[in-house]
């Protein structure tokens, strides 16, 4: 999870800790030290990225191109996690391969019926088949 509000992963990690499916994060303050992680060999890849858009030194963007253009990292399911919602956006995100886009809720529970929603729907194994009805949980 890579988000420069250190309320917001405090937040989301008290959400995803809530839900009925085993789960570990690290947490990330920025793209680089995303990016860092991501490249350490030693390191286990992860199941899911949670990414924020804007995020000093590397914004998720450019996370999220660095991560489509490595092969090792490619198929890494990828989540936006933004407080913004610009259908622009949302569109040039999709072109470059983001999985989907989660819109941070302000409430605690629907946060973590949207993360609950988000794992179950990345778990299955024909994820493009699944519909997803929300507000905040767009399938891009």
């Amino acid at each position: 999870m890579a988000d420069d509000d250190s309320d917001d992963r405090a937040f989301f990690s008290d959400a995803l800790s809530e839900i009925p499916i085993s789960t570990s994060i690290e947490e990330f303050s920025n793209g680089v030290d995303l990016m860092s992680f991501l490249l350490n060999k030693e390191n286990k890849i992860p199941d899911v990225i949670f990414l924020d858009l804007k995020m000093p030194m590397m914004d998720g963007f450019e996370c999220l191109s660095d991560i489509r253009d490595l092969d090792s990292l490619k198929n890494i399911p990828v989540v936006i996690y933004s407080t913004s919602f610009h259908q622009k956006d949302v569109d040039r995100l999709k072109e470059m391969g983001a999985t989907l886009y989660l819109k941070k809720p302000s409430s605690f529970n629907q946060l973590k019926t949207l993360l609950h929603k988000c794992l179950s729907y990345l778990a299955q194994k024909s994820p493009e088949k699944a519909i997803l009805e929300s507000q905040f949980l767009i399938s891009i």
